[in-house]
């Protein structure tokens, strides 16, 4: 496996935190880059609600979360640093004054780290039938990245929480017909929108089936065609025909290896001090995979806890630069003057 260049901060996660936190490493005049287990920048914004609009950021009165994510792209992308996609850490050692973190990809010396994993690795909750593992990437799609590409189509959803309920709202007008098919008629989606899928519902723009679950797959030849469900309390079976079934199940997630790294942990989240450091030196943590006294998971504060977290690395590797970075308009680094 190739061995990379050494560079001074390497970022364990590539959400809204990570991607602060590499820009701000850049202000810092510090080299950073990033590594994640998901096989595109932006995190749970991405790979769960891309279409969904985040109210509580400073300076958007709204925005979707894929555009947030570009911003935060181009604005980390200022100085450049590099980011590595699809692959999990395996291993951390220490070696020669710094450490050198092993993925299933290749191997990474940085001189410090800072996790802003989230919650972890996480992996969509696949369908427990086995009729449906054939069809992943062939009619079964757990993750969406792009809801233009159903337009047209014929939808099933499978699942009651907030991603199946806001997919259904998403798509309703995009394609020919949805379907959501739950096991229960207890929902753990937020209650508005719950409201508006039903009022889809009764305009028929999308049928509500609960007490449902995936029986089998329908196919003609190597097309998804439908499926069929089963009541849950009756037993009985019904086809709907569907070209497209999205199972929205929630996710596994799993810190892995870093819970191996002797961090202090509590209920797998990371235990910080104010400093965001984790109890090893050299590594810190910030946005929703730590935890403290008063603690927020809100993208807000995790912003805040990536600007103290890449702070103190990097006072941690250079000594002699100051904790506190002054402000951003008197920089040189951006052209004004250096404060």
């Amino acid at each position: 496996m190739p061995t990379h260049d050494l560079v001074d901060i390497t970022i364990i996660g590539g959400g809204p935190t990570g991607l602060f936190a590499r820009f701000y490493a850049g202000m810092r005049g510090a080299s950073a880059q990033i590594i994640d287990a998901l096989p595109q920048l932006g995190g749970q914004l991405t790979a769960l609600y891309p279409e969904k609009y985040i109210f509580d950021v400073a300076g958007y009165p709204k925005v979707l979360a894929k555009d947030l994510v570009k911003a935060l792209v181009e604005q980390s992308h200022q100085f450049g640093g590099k980011e590595f996609l699809n692959q999990e850490v395996t291993g951390l050692e220490e070696r020669d004054g710094h450490f050198m973190l092993r993925t299933s990809e290749g191997n990474y010396p940085t001189r410090s780290i800072v996790i802003a994993a989230g919650i972890g690795a996480f992996s969509p909750r696949r369908l427990p039938q086995a009729c449906a593992e054939p069809w992943y990437g062939r009619g079964i799609h757990d993750v969406v990245l792009n809801p233009d590409e159903f337009r047209g189509h014929c939808v099933v959803i499978l699942g009651g929480g907030d991603s199946a309920f806001d997919w259904a709202h998403q798509l309703a007008g995009k394609a020919t017909h949805v379907t959501l098919a739950h096991r229960s008629d207890r929902f753990r989606a937020h209650d508005a929108t719950v409201a508006e899928v039903h009022r889809l519902a009764a305009e028929g723009r999308v049928e509500v089936l609960t007490f449902h679950e995936l029986h089998d797959i329908l196919s003609t030849g190597d097309r998804l065609t439908g499926v069929v469900l089963r009541g849950t309390k009756t037993k009985a079976t019904r086809e709907v025909p569907c070209d497209a079934v999205l199972p929205m199940l929630g996710y596994v997630s799993d810190l892995g290896e870093l819970s191996t790294w002797g961090l202090s942990l509590e209920k797998d989240e990371i235990v910080v001090n104010s400093m965001m450091e984790t109890g090893r030196p050299g590594i810190y943590a910030a946005g929703d995979v730590t935890t403290y006294p008063g603690k927020l998971k809100l993208i807000a504060a995790g912003f805040g806890e990536a600007a103290t977290a890449v702070n103190q690395a990097v006072h941690w590797i250079y000594p002699d630069k100051k904790v506190a970075p002054g402000h951003s308009s008197n920089m040189a680094i951006f052209g004004q003057k250096d404060d």
